[in-house]
């Protein structure tokens, strides 16, 4: 795809905060520090349009991208994240809940984990609850160019084995920093609606 605009929109916490509006909506969901905003921007061959943090734990709303005012990307708060009360954690939890259940133009979440290690319980959980209100889920194994072809195939046989992944999703293997991956996610996104 072509990207000829993109710019943040709003930030939420509920839906009463959501943009209003018909697009489709595209979501990524995974762990705090598994490369989210990285890859967002990758894919939208920008730089800093997605805050990348160092720092676990930095997405706590709900951030809405429009696409060439025909698609809206939507970065999800990071879980998993050891350093956050529980309270917080809860909210998050609940926020997102809330905007799998309720948005009816949300069309695909992405789910990103590291193709370098097996997935945790929590990235499970996440798979398990996306796909309670999604038949498919296009998960994204990020980091590819931080490990060896020679491991390639049996890392990304741990992620659907460990996740338990059926036929209809999608497994990519991504890299934000050579946009490895860049246009099969894409191929992916648009067939979502």
């Amino acid at each position: 795809m072509i990207i000829k605009d993109c710019r943040f929109l709003i930030s939420a916490v509920s839906s009463s905060q959501y943009p209003e509006g018909q697009l489709p909506e595209i979501a990524f969901a995974g762990r705090s520090n598994v490369g989210k905003s990285s890859l967002i921007n990758s894919l939208l061959n920008r730089k800093k349009l997605v805050k990348v943090s160092s720092n676990p734990g930095k997405t706590r709303t709900i951030n809405f991208f429009m696409i060439n005012e025909e698609l809206i990307f939507v970065d999800l708060p990071g879980y998993g994240y050891a350093a956050v009360s529980n309270a917080e954690k809860l909210k998050w939890g609940t926020m997102i809940e809330e905007y799998l259940a309720k948005r009816y133009n949300l069309k695909s979440v992405v789910l990103l984990v590291d193709i370098r290690h097996k997935p945790t319980a929590d990235d499970k959980m996440m798979y398990d609850f996306i796909k309670h209100y999604m038949e498919k889920v296009i998960i994204v194994a990020t980091k590819r160019d931080k490990i060896s072809n020679n491991v390639l195939g049996k890392n990304l046989r741990t992620i659907k084995e460990t996740l338990g992944t059926d036929e209809k999703d999608i497994l990519i293997s991504y890299s934000s920093e050579n946009h490895n991956g860049r246009e099969e996610l894409w191929e992916e996104i648009m067939r979502s609606f």
